[in-house]
């Protein structure tokens, strides 16, 4: 609030003063934007909790799109078999980077587009667990 009663005691002409309180309005709506962004991203990442209703159209995603190229089952099929026997060695950080990032040089496509860094992670450990049955 100083900057702008300073600002307004140094500009007496209304030009300046106009500019003096669009600037001021921009830093604060750019605090506020900051602030706001920082405070949703702490929440989610303290609670990384997917809803029911978003755990079903992951659940759906798996089985529809993955299962495209991984089978149906997940049994494999153009891409990898993806049941929990088959990610034994897979690290649920390795799964997740490769849903987010896709695989190089395969028919294997980034996914960060869709979902999220937690709900990829989500979805690698339900696979871990084998729950897309």
């Amino acid at each position: 609030m100083m900057m702008f009663q300073k600002a307004i005691t140094l500009k007496k002409t209304p030009k300046m003063i106009t500019y003096a309180i669009k600037v001021n309005a921009f830093m604060w709506l750019a605090i506020t934007i900051l602030l706001l962004s920082s405070m949703s991203s702490t929440v989610s990442a303290q609670t990384n909790k997917l809803t029911a209703e978003r755990q079903h159209e992951l659940y759906n995603m798996v089985r529809q799109d993955c299962g495209s190229c991984h089978g149906m089952t997940l049994k494999g099929g153009l891409g990898s078999p993806l049941l929990p026997d088959d990610l034994k060695s897979k690290s649920i950080d390795f799964i997740t980077l490769t849903i987010l990032k896709g695989r190089p040089n395969t028919a294997m496509p980034p996914w960060n587009e869709i979902v999220t860094r937690n709900e990829a992670r989500w979805i690698a450990q339900q696979l871990k667990k084998g729950a897309f049955k």
